[in-house]
């Protein structure tokens, strides 16, 4: 626990950003896609997709690269961490991330955010399907904004 930094104090803490101010933050690649119905898990056939993604410190924008206008906006609930399982332990870590909800249109969309992945996991109103959308951060090649306006979690000592 002692490593769980709360996310916007470190957003805050490296930039001046103001709300509504959104800067780059890290670009995703999708890596897998899984529909749930009932007690059936499903992968979802995938093409290569890049996801960009943008924060004010308040709320998280994520858009498919090159389609700005078809973005997703989650509000940001919790970033004081995210855990998860340390291998061949039975104990949980705390690494720095957040966690955010989206609720348009009667779907109801929850996103895990690290600097190694994001997880959205979609829930319809209307419906017994749920879906999982799994990415991780890209490597070098896809399109990088430019310097001076990119959010980033610094490194946190131990």
């Amino acid at each position: 626990m002692k490593h769980a930094i709360p996310i916007i104090g470190l957003l805050v803490l490296e930039l001046p950003l103001h709300a509504g101010e959104f800067r780059h933050f890290a670009d995703f690649i999708l890596k897998s896609r899984t529909k749930i119905v009932g007690t059936e898990v499903k992968p979802i056939p995938i093409k290569p997709v890049v996801f960009q993604v943008f924060t004010d410190g308040v709320k998280v924008r994520v858009s498919v690269e090159g389609n700005a206008d078809g973005r997703s906006t989650f509000d940001i609930y919790r970033s004081d961490g995210i855990a998860r399982k340390i291998p061949d332990a039975t104990k949980l870590d705390i690494m720095p991330g957040l966690q955010a909800t989206s609720n348009s249109g009667g779907v109801l969309r929850h996103l895990r955010l690290t600097r190694e992945s994001m997880t959205i996991t979609t829930f319809p109103g209307r419906s017994d399907q749920t879906t999982v959308t799994y990415a991780v951060t890209s490597s070098a090649g896809t399109k990088r904004p430019e310097p001076g306006n990119t959010a980033s979690f610094p490194p946190i000592n131990p």
